[in-house]
């Protein structure tokens, strides 16, 4: 049988973002971030992170370095092996060969594939609008983390999101709703 996911957005969602960030050690979680992925752990789901990171693309971090951050994150989180994977797009925005770039769906899609994960079960977490269009997209509920939204994606992105979350308590309360219903 399939299995359900969450699929989580890095860059001000899971992390502060600095731009391009190389540099494990000015890895700073979101409030909340490390409760929450525990929690979607303990009640089940497997967790993803699908993130753009166009530094590579654009020459101002390696895959090197972006693996290296991310391990950082996942050792804040705390327990080993709460992230499940991680899917990366590192094409520049408006790169022609590369149809990974969220709004696409394609890096969800590719896990569920590689993982067996049902996506109509399956949850994408993020504060930006083309994570609501990718998780939408791949047929999952898209919920919008109100932490750190540009302003000019706010109104279409909670518009479009499944639910709006203020905070990353409020968003394991409605998965876990979900899963009861």
């Amino acid at each position: 049988m399939a299995k359900a996911a969450v699929f989580l957005d890095r860059d001000d969602t899971l992390i502060e973002n600095i731009p391009y960030l190389g540099d494990p050690s000015k890895v700073r979680l979101m409030p909340g971030a490390a409760e929450a992925c525990q929690k979607l752990r303990q009640a089940g789901y497997f967790l993803f992170v699908v993130s753009n990171q166009s530094g590579v693309g654009r020459g101002l971090i390696t895959k090197e370095q972006v693996r290296s951050v991310d391990l950082k994150m996942e050792s804040l989180i705390g327990a080993a092996g709460t992230i499940s994977g991680y899917y990366h797009c590192f094409a520049t925005p408006g790169d022609p060969y590369d149809e990974r770039r969220k709004p696409s769906p394609a890096m969800l899609q590719e896990a569920a594939h590689e993982h067996v994960l049902d996506l109509a079960r399956s949850f994408m977490i993020g504060n930006r609008l083309s994570d609501i269009q990718a998780g939408l997209q791949a047929g999952c509920s898209a919920i919008l983390l109100d932490l750190c939204v540009p302003m000019e994606e706010k109104a279409e992105a909670a518009r479009t999101a499944s639910f709006v979350a203020k905070d990353w308590n409020s968003a394991v309360e409605w998965i876990q709703r979900r899963h009861k219903s």
